[in-house]
C-alpha cells in the first residue's frame, strides 16, 4: 500500500508511504487518494495529510512521468486527484516533514491548512526537468503567497526552507518532527468542537469565486439560520452566560 489509512470517527489520517521512493507519487498513490476521496464525499471527515520517514512527499514518479505523453497531460492524472482532495466537504490539514517537492508540494497546496517542522523543503522544481507545475501550481500558490512569490518559486525552481515558508503564510505553524502529528490532530480537535455543517459551509464559502460573494454567504447563513444545531449551541451559550 502507497497510502496508509487510519479512520476515527470525525478524522482519517493518510499517510503517504512509500519509503523507499521517498514517498514520491505514482498512479497506485493517485489511485489510493480517488478512493479515499469517494469515502470522504460520502462520509465526511476531516483528513490529515502526512509522510512516512521524515519526508512528505519528494514529488511525482519520475519515471512515471518520463513515460508520460501528450494524452496523459491533458488528463490531469495528479490535478484531478488534487482537485478532488482540495474539494473534499470538510477541511484537509497536510502535516509536512522534510521535503515537499514538486507534485508533493502541489498535493500540499491543496489542502486547507499546512503545517511543517523545521525540515521543511518545499517548491516546484519541474522546470529543471522540462516541464511545468501542471496539478495546481500555478493557480492555487498565488491564491496562498501572493502573484509576486509565486512567479518567484515556480519560475526559478528553488524550494523554501521551513522559516521562509512560514514567513511566506505557505506554512501557518512549526513544530518539531515528533510532535507534527499531534498539532494536526489539535486542529482536527478543534474542527470537531464545531458544527459540522457550519465548518462545511464556511469551507464552500472560502472555495467560492469572489463574483459569488456575497450572495453564496447569505445563502449558507440562511440554511444555518434553520438549523437545530443552530439554536441548541447559541442556547447553550446564553446558558452559560447567565450562570
Amino acid at each position: 500500500m502507497t497510502l496508509h489509512i487510519e479512520e476515527q470517527n470525525d478524522r482519517v489520517v493518510a499517510t503517504l508511504d512509500r519509503p523507499e521512493k521517498r514517498n514520491a507519487i505514482d498512479q497506485e498513490t493517485i489511485d489510493a487518494l480517488h478512493e479515499l476521496c469517494a469515502v470522504l464525499e460520502a462520509s465526511p471527515r476531516t483528513l490529515i495529510v502526512t509522510g512516512s520517514d521524515g519526508v512528505f512527499a519528494a514529488g511525482a514518479d519520475i519515471a512515471q512521468l518520463r513515460d508520460r505523453t501528450a494524452d496523459d497531460a491533458r488528463r490531469g492524472i495528479n490535478a484531478m486527484a488534487f482537485i478532488r482532495v482540495r474539494e473534499l466537504p470538510m477541511p484537509v490539514i497536510a502535516a509536512i516533514d522534510g521535503y515537499a517537492l514538486g507534485g508533493g508540494a502541489e498535493l500540499a497546496y491543496a489542502a486547507d491548512i499546512r503545517i511543517a517542522t523545521p525540515s521543511l523543503r518545499i517548491g516546484n522544481p519541474e522546470t529543471g526537468l522540462g516541464i511545468i507545475a501542471a496539478a495546481g501550481a500555478t493557480w492555487r500558490l498565488p491564491e496562498i503567497v501572493g502573484d509576486a512569490r509565486a512567479s518567484d518559486l515556480l519560475l526559478t525552481g528553488r524550494a523554501l526552507d521551513a522559516e521562509e515558508a512560514l514567513n511566506w503564510g505557505l506554512v501557518s505553524s512549526l513544530h518539531p518532527a515528533e510532535e507534527l502529528l499531534a498539532a494536526a490532530h489539535a486542529i482536527a480537535d478543534r474542527i470537531a468542537a464545531n458544527d459540522p455543517m457550519a465548518t462545511q459551509h464556511t469551507k464552500r464559502a472560502l472555495r467560492t469565486p469572489r463574483a459569488q460573494h456575497p450572495a453564496i454567504e447569505l445563502e449558507l447563513q440562511a440554511e444555518l439560520f434553520e438549523s437545530p444545531e443552530k439554536h441548541r449551541r447559541m442556547t447553550a451559550f446564553l446558558e452559560r452566560k447567565n450562570r
